[in-house]
């Protein structure tokens, strides 16, 4: 990944993928100290994002699904955090303005989220945490595919380069 940062390929690291990329670029992943975050969240952009290519055209903040115990601790040097929300403050962070990292799932829907859910149900209800509650909580994204559809566009255009 170091190398492929170096010359310019665009890179999107997705939950396990973010913190891969963190790792592999200096910063500290492990299992976040507040346990599990799942569900539908709002998350807020930085003000970095506001000139990042992949985020800058998203609204100040807005609904991602998530499904994570593990995130990145401590970003890799000159990362630039893009988005974060009161239980996660690195969901999303940039480095050489064509490798980005997000901690949630711009892939899944709430149909997926809600599967994970329930899949993970005993595992939740032995957290504490309120299966009805969740469930009623998972909202449409309107933003996942418009982030995947960037990247898309982003890493097409480095390949015609």
């Amino acid at each position: 990944m170091p190398k492929a940062g170096e010359i310019g390929i665009p890179i999107l690291g997705i939950c396990y993928g973010h913190q891969l990329l963190a790792h592999a670029m200096g910063g500290r992943d492990g299992f976040h100290p507040n346990g599990f975050e799942i569900g539908t969240v709002r998350v807020s952009k930085t003000r970095f994002a506001n000139d990042d290519l992949l985020f800058c055209d998203l609204p100040t903040s807005f609904e991602v699904q998530v499904n994570h115990t593990q995130s990145v601790l401590r970003l890799p040097p000159k990362a630039k955090i893009l988005a974060s929300n009161t239980f996660e403050p690195h969901q999303a962070f940039v480095l050489q303005k064509h490798a980005w990292g997000v901690q949630f799932h711009p892939e899944f829907d709430q149909d997926i989220m809600k599967c994970y859910i329930m899949e993970q149900k005993e595992l939740l209800l032995a957290g504490g945490y309120d299966i009805d509650q969740l469930m009623s909580a998972v909202r449409p994204c309107l933003f996942g595919k418009a982030i995947l559809n960037r990247f898309c566009k982003i890493a097409l255009e480095a390949d015609k380069a």
